[in-house]
């Protein structure tokens, strides 16, 4: 580490925190079943289009064999949740995926 952290800036920097979703998605066991592809394009639709709409912050798809990706929500645990329930490859069993409540600063972004 290079850079100095006080205390006080610690604390600022914890005041502003917002509450967001984690999303952990992890291949299931009908990953390659007949009709994968089209499934999973319509995952990759519903998720682009949740990112557009605001709902998903950071979508981070992730090149591995049992993770399939990771989403940060702006929505609460409960509604992420229901969300992703309701996602076609984890209606299918090619996905399953757990949601956590996390907190994230505003202005953190990925690096262009």
């Amino acid at each position: 580490m290079t850079t100095t952290v006080t205390d006080e800036q610690i604390r600022t920097l914890a005041a502003t925190a917002k509450p967001y979703s984690l999303a952990l998605l992890q291949w299931g066991p009908e990953r390659t079943m007949d009709g994968a592809d089209a499934i999973e394009l319509e995952h990759q639709r519903r998720m682009v289009s949740l990112r557009a709409d605001g709902v998903i912050a950071v979508l981070c798809p992730v090149a591995s064999d049992t993770v399939a990706g990771v989403a940060i929500m702006t929505v609460p645990a409960e509604d992420a949740t229901k969300i992703m329930t309701e996602d076609p490859c984890v209606r299918a069993g090619m996905m399953r995926y757990e949601v956590h409540p996390c907190h994230g600063f505003p202005g953190d972004t990925l690096p262009a």
